[in-house]
């Protein structure tokens, strides 16, 4: 299906995915940011699918965003066994690198907030390479949604900078509820949450080998980083999700299926 915005959709468990590929979506963000006209990009892989379900409050919440993509391979597979096939994943590490390097070219201003004291700056030094990039970035502190002074500092960032598109990487769900506090301050921005993504860029967290991202296996690169942090998350809550998700998808294919006169 296609959107007022032109872009196309395939709604998989009923969120709908854009269908496009890196480099399209980021040339779509970086001209809708250069003319003003804001919006969010959720990538859900399958532990957001996941809360996506089960948290009715930040299915709410993030029901405001204008881009979905599938950063979690089984998603695409998913969209394949019910018939309608994803053209690709599309992680958000992918998508802020080149969102980030084609707005950089375009003189378009940044911000980048999240990640370890130092990390956004050195990824941000990095993408640029040699070029200039007009860059803000801002680490908060552990906790600071709780600290008046410290939201008031993101919110200066946004509203005194008026970057055209902002990067939030905090892991989900705080990056989503930082950015639906700080959309309406500035609506003409895009706003993408990117998970780890500074870390993975500035070199501070190894991403998967190019094979395992391919075959679906970077949970199992990430679960050996942080196993105590990650178990949890990927082997007892996002494995049997994840079944479940391949069983509803065959099923919506099974229905689609005419049916004999």
């Amino acid at each position: 299906m296609n959107a007022p915005d032109g872009l196309a959709r395939t709604v998989v468990d009923g969120v709908p995915f854009v269908a496009s590929n890196v480099d399209s979506l980021a040339r779509h963000i970086c001209e809708r940011a250069a003319a003003a006209q804001g919006g969010w990009v959720v990538t859900p892989n399958i532990d957001i699918l996941r809360r996506l379900h089960h948290d009715p409050g930040f299915k709410q919440m993030v029901g405001e965003a204008t881009v979905f993509t599938a950063d979690g391979k089984p998603i695409v597979w998913a969209s394949r066994l019910q018939g309608t096939p994803l053209p690709c994943r599309l992680a958000g590490s992918d998508l802020f690198i080149a969102v980030f390097r084609r707005a950089a070219a375009a003189g378009l201003r940044l911000a980048l907030v999240g990640g370890n004291p130092g990390t956004a700056e050195q990824a941000a030094a990095r993408l640029a390479g040699a070029g200039a990039a007009i860059t803000r970035s801002h680490c908060p502190p552990f906790g600071f949604e709780n600290q008046p002074e410290e939201m008031a500092r993101i919110r200066s960032l946004v509203t005194d900078f008026a970057p055209h598109i902002v990067f939030v990487g905090l892991g989900s769900p705080k990056q989503e509820w930082l950015i639906q506090q700080l959309r309406s301050l500035h609506p003409q921005a895009w706003f993408l949450g990117v998970g780890i993504s500074f870390s993975f860029v500035a070199g501070e967290v190894p991403r998967a080998p190019k094979w395992m991202q391919a075959g679906g296996l970077e949970w199992l690169h990430r679960l050996v980083q942080e196993p105590q942090r990650l178990a949890r998350r990927y082997l007892i809550d996002g494995l049997p999700f994840a079944l479940g998700l391949m069983a509803r998808s065959l099923r919506t294919r099974l229905q689609r299926r005419p049916r004999p006169l």
